[in-house]
């Protein structure tokens, strides 16, 4: 499923316009992207938990050369699905 085949079955099942499906996806994703940025925690009972996690700089090795490389430390988003998300996955 894509975002617009999730906008439409928003749609659907909240009986609401397409463009309306659209603003609230939109809204949600900002919503949880800026709390992110900020480092901080969006949790969905049921659903799961987004969070940031920090990721160490290392080395690597360039595929092509087989020559080392740095790679900077980041932070990356992370995800934990919750029980009901896991229990739906596994009926």
């Amino acid at each position: 499923m894509n975002k617009a085949q999730l906008v439409e079955q928003i749609a659907n099942d909240a009986d609401i316009t397409k463009a309306a499906a659209q603003r609230a996806v939109n809204a949600a994703i900002q919503a949880i992207s800026a709390e992110l940025s900020t480092g901080g925690e969006v949790a969905l009972i049921g659903f799961g938990t987004f969070s940031v996690s920090a990721r160490a700089a290392r080395t690597g090795r360039n595929p092509k050369t087989g020559e080392p490389l740095q790679i900077a430390a980041s932070n990356v988003p992370k995800f934990k699905a919750g029980k009901l998300l896991k229990d739906a996955v596994n009926t």
